[in-house]
């Protein structure tokens, strides 16, 4: 966990158990795109161009872009802009900063794209890039190798991106080959971004951590693969900070997979391998809010934006929830991966405003693709009936039930249908 991370998307780092020596990877490198190449056979969306001449470092990965033209019938502004695909490999991790986007998979690079053309790359010793967090001017990725890589934009050339540490140090290294019984607490260290120092190891779960989130009144939130989500308290003390055990909101006989919470930290939601998604709510001191019932696989991955959560699934579907007055409805669940949903990453849609707020969602998948969509969150026509009855139903005001035919879009906060 990196402390005082406030990216929309936080995900686990992964096992650091395994043993491996320093690297010395401070390579950086930046591309150009070429021109477009002609439209691709058999692919229904433009085919906008394939990075993969000298000038790129992707050249045993090259990359296409796919547009998908608006359609001038559709009102509802609830649909996908367009596609990245890679010709190998998967994607295992995403995260936007203003107008770009980066992009993690199992090869040693991480790619940056503005406006859906090859903005600039770096790469790393390791492969598998199982998360990537942004904090400030810093770059924080994940590898397949137990480490976690720092990176940092030049101030003078922003397409250029330079290593400047890698956690565990080398003196971490030395100090667990010492004792060795250190070492295997090393996939529970809580980091000071400031300066890569580790602040404390605390051992929080019987399982793999699968998901740990930084969220509110200096609580941290643990997600586990044992079943359990754990709540801590992070106190300043005079020698550093500590963290303590507050609670456990979960315990269960399937994973925890994903956590996330929502900008405004009013809610915390829990997604987990059988395909449900549970929520709390702050106010509410932490009480069970309510579980959402969308998905027939695992949840993978959770992200939350204005008052919508969007839940990725290994059933290759993305649900959208909209929030209302701690109740949950979906909204429309995007389909268009032909693999699992592993990662999603959100910014602000420019065309946004204060009576349509607009969201782009970046979706990345096994099926080597990461998409692109844009989605309201205006009730669509066929949701706004049992919208005008759930807040009848909240006034306290009677009204008939919704029918079955529309009953299972939406949930209650006892998560029944």
């Amino acid at each position: 966990m990196l402390e005082e991370s406030n990216s929309l998307e936080r995900q686990t780092f992964g096992n650091l158990m395994h043993s491996a020596p320093p690297d010395d990877d401070f390579s950086f490198r930046n591309s150009a795109s070429s021109a477009p190449s002609p439209a691709h056979n058999g692919d229904a969306s433009p085919y906008i161009g394939t990075w993969e001449g000298a000038s790129s470092p992707y050249t045993k990965s090259p990359w296409s872009s796919h547009v998908v033209p608006p359609s001038n019938g559709n009102h509802y502004p609830n649909g996908l802009m367009g596609s990245l695909v890679r010709e190998e490999g998967h994607i295992y991790s995403l995260a936007t900063s203003g107008d770009l986007l980066y992009t993690g998979s199992d090869s040693k690079n991480i790619r940056v794209w503005k406006n859906q053309k090859e903005f600039s790359g770096f790469k790393s010793n390791s492969g598998l890039v199982k998360a990537i967090i942004i904090s400030g001017e810093k770059i924080f990725t994940g590898h397949q190798d137990g480490k976690i890589r720092v990176w940092k934009v030049s101030a003078k050339n922003p397409s250029v991106h330079k290593r400047v540490g890698t956690l565990p140090t080398f003196r971490d290294y030395i100090r667990s080959s010492m004792n060795p019984s250190n070492y295997v607490e090393v996939r529970r260290h809580l980091w000071r971004i400031s300066d890569s120092k580790c602040l404390e190891s605390v051992n929080v779960h019987d399982d793999a951590v699968n998901a740990v989130v930084a969220g509110f009144d200096g609580l941290v939130f643990t997600g586990s693969a044992d079943g359990s989500v754990k709540v801590w308290r992070r106190e300043l003390q005079a020698k550093g900070t500590k963290h303590f055990f507050s609670q456990t909101l979960l315990k269960q006989e399937c994973a925890v997979t994903a956590l996330a919470v929502n900008p405004e930290a009013t809610f915390l939601y829990c997604g987990s391998s059988d395909g449900l998604v549970n929520f709390w709510e702050r106010e509410k001191h932490l009480s069970h809010g309510g579980i959402l019932r969308g998905h027939k696989l695992a949840v993978l991955c959770l992200v939350a934006a204005g008052n919508l959560v969007f839940s990725g699934s290994a059933d290759m579907g993305i649900c959208v929830w909209r929030r209302l007055e701690g109740d949950h409805s979906c909204l429309a669940v995007l389909t268009g991966h032909n693999g699992p949903v592993k990662c999603l990453a959100i910014e602000d849609d420019i065309e946004s405003t204060a009576a349509d707020r607009r969201w782009i969602l970046y979706s990345g998948s096994l099926d080597k693709s990461v998409k692109m969509w844009r989605v309201s969150e205006l009730v669509p026509p066929h949701l706004q009936q049992i919208d005008s009855i759930k807040r009848r139903q909240i006034e306290g005001l009677s009204s008939p039930s919704p029918s079955p035919s529309t009953q299972s879009q939406s949930f209650s906060p006892q998560g029944r249908r």
